[in-house]
């Protein structure tokens, strides 16, 4: 094995051991930042079902309420104004979604699943928790869902919500006196949930983790190809011709050029103490003669 094949050898494996690295370090930055840019259109979709809310609750509950007496309006209700505002965005966006998950609703839509239930009992049981965070996979693939409680902090909302007897008779004549009843003051009724895509954010990732890592070869085979050249011109041309001297002059051919390289490198005192040496066996060979 010659030189330049044991030194594209170490640089390989020195290359590979730093691709890894890279590799590995830029996919866990790039993974980071698509979960967070997710997250905070999460954070954005959120904001704008409160501010429905609070839209709803302050501008249009007022002005119908003279009309609430006589027939119940759904409009009214601030969560059914954030959840039918983003029916629209899912037209859109199919795998983007808004929910006020319930455990007891008036309104059956609003009943939670499975995986809502253990979102909606994990705010129950930490009441200090404003927030839930995390991950599932879904029919559409991987997603990250925003949780935040829904709790009773205002005693108006009882007037519908804790007995039959106390609601309107609009409403309980819409959706019957089963469901939507028994809520106290302060509890954590439900959760608003905002589920986000994460395939199209992942997938670029990777895209762009495929354009570093394709950069990095780019560079890597240039760097390779100009460190051979500089090697063969530098380090192995200069020894390949000292080396085809020492030869001729072991067997004793006359005449042969001496060793020339200007510089002050390794190589041009390898070919001086070279040239030095060939005198001296010049000169103890005429002796002998």
């Amino acid at each position: 094995m010659n030189l330049l094949v044991k030194l594209n050898a170490s640089m390989l494996i020195c290359f590979g051991t730093a691709t890894l690295v890279v590799g590995w370090h830029a996919n866990g930055v790039l993974q980071a930042n698509a979960k967070r840019e997710v997250l905070g259109n999460a954070r954005l979709m959120m904001d704008a079902a409160m501010t429905a809310r609070s839209y709803t609750s302050t501008e249009i509950k007022p002005l119908l309420e003279p009309l609430l007496k006589e027939r119940f309006m759904p409009q009214s209700v601030p969560s059914y104004a954030a959840t039918q505002s983003f029916s629209g965005l899912r037209q859109t966006y199919p795998d983007f979604s808004y929910k006020e998950a319930t455990l007891n609703p008036t309104n059956p839509r609003d009943r939670v699943v499975e995986w809502e239930a253990d979102l909606v009992q994990q705010l129950r049981d930490h009441p200090e928790r404003n927030e839930l965070i995390g991950e599932r996979v879904g029919a559409t693939g991987a997603a990250l869902y925003l949780a935040r409680p829904i709790r009773i902090t205002n005693a108006q909302c009882l007037a519908c919500h804790s007995t039959p007897a106390t609601a309107p008779a609009s409403m309980t004549a819409r959706y019957g006196i089963n469901n939507g009843f028994g809520w106290t003051l302060n509890e954590t009724v439900g959760s608003q949930i905002v589920t986000v895509p994460l395939a199209v954010a992942l997938r670029q990732a990777d895209l762009t983790l495929q354009s570093i890592m394709a950069g990095v070869a780019t560079a890597f085979v240039a760097v390779l190809l100009l460190v051979n050249l500089l090697v063969y011109l530098v380090v192995l041309r200069p020894l390949r011709r000292i080396g085809l001297i020492a030869n001729a002059v072991s067997e004793g051919q006359a005449g042969i050029e001496h060793f020339k390289i200007n510089g002050n490198d390794e190589i041009a005192s390898l070919s001086v103490a070279f040239n030095r040496m060939r005198r001296s066996l010049e000169k103890a060979m005429s002796m002998l003669a």
